[in-house]
């Protein structure tokens, strides 16, 4: 006779724990189930969102252009991220700026950096990321050289 068809009164104290435990864990998998149901509602609804969103603003940018304006791509290779006015990016400023000296510490790139108007929040970052492209090296810590 299995556990279902028995009396609780009649099951032992070790098949009504196993009992709640399958009890338990079929409840997990019906939450987490419905989890699962909910989500992929609201990511369908998000994604019918971002393409309502989209046609949109490709109408918005059409009109835009038919009355001779310009429209800029936000967040694309074409933006201006990691531009500056004069339209040189902030590595090309930074390669420019070390390669006024044999070498430069940290501490005076930074300097010459906040003189010309860059953004030196991120310098150490940008550094390091011209040194992978091979366009710095670092002869020692904290010092930069042109390659």
């Amino acid at each position: 006779m299995s556990m279902d068809n028995k009396k609780a009164s009649d099951l032992s104290a070790e098949e009504l724990y196993a009992l709640a435990r399958q009890r338990e864990k079929e409840e997990a998998e019906r939450k987490e189930a419905e989890r699962r149901q909910k989500r992929e509602k609201l990511m369908e609804k998000r994604k019918e969102m971002v393409a309502r969103h989209r046609k949109e603003l490709a109408d918005l940018e059409r009109k835009i252009r038919e009355l001779g304006g310009r429209v800029g791509r936000t967040g694309s290779a074409g933006g201006r991220r990691g531009r500056r006015a004069g339209g040189a990016s902030i590595s090309q400023k930074l390669c420019e700026i070390v390669g006024t000296q044999p070498e430069m510490a940290i501490q005076d790139i930074k300097a010459q950096a906040e003189k010309a108007g860059l953004d030196t929040k991120n310098i150490s970052q940008t550094l390091a990321y011209l040194k992978r492209q091979g366009r710095l090296t670092s002869p020692r810590r904290g010092v930069y050289k042109t390659a």
